[in-house]
């Protein structure tokens, strides 16, 4: 039987909540931000909407547009610039 290669293949443990962290507080979905904001892109793994790549989960990007109740965070991958498509959900503002 051969593998499954799905969208979250490899993400056992990358993707998992800590036990007391395990509710999903409705302000992660309807925060805010403004464009050149820096963010940290931290999946939620409850909600499957909106979700980036895991090769994303940890990384920092800037926010450069809104797209309906998404933001399109530009990061540095590599010597590459990549554009990612994120609900709020799975964002965090750096400090």
């Amino acid at each position: 039987m051969r593998r499954s290669k799905g969208f979250r293949s490899k993400t056992r443990y990358k993707l998992q909540k800590p036990k007391r962290g395990r509710t999903n507080p409705i302000t992660r979905k309807i925060q805010t931000f403004q464009i050149d904001d820096l963010v940290h892109i931290i999946i939620d793994p409850s909600i499957h909407r909106g979700q980036p790549h895991p090769r994303f989960h940890g990384k920092t990007g800037r926010i450069i547009d809104k797209m309906g109740k998404s933001y399109v965070v530009t990061i540095k991958d590599g010597k590459k610039d990549k554009k990612l498509i994120i609900r709020p959900e799975h964002l965090q503002l750096q400090e």
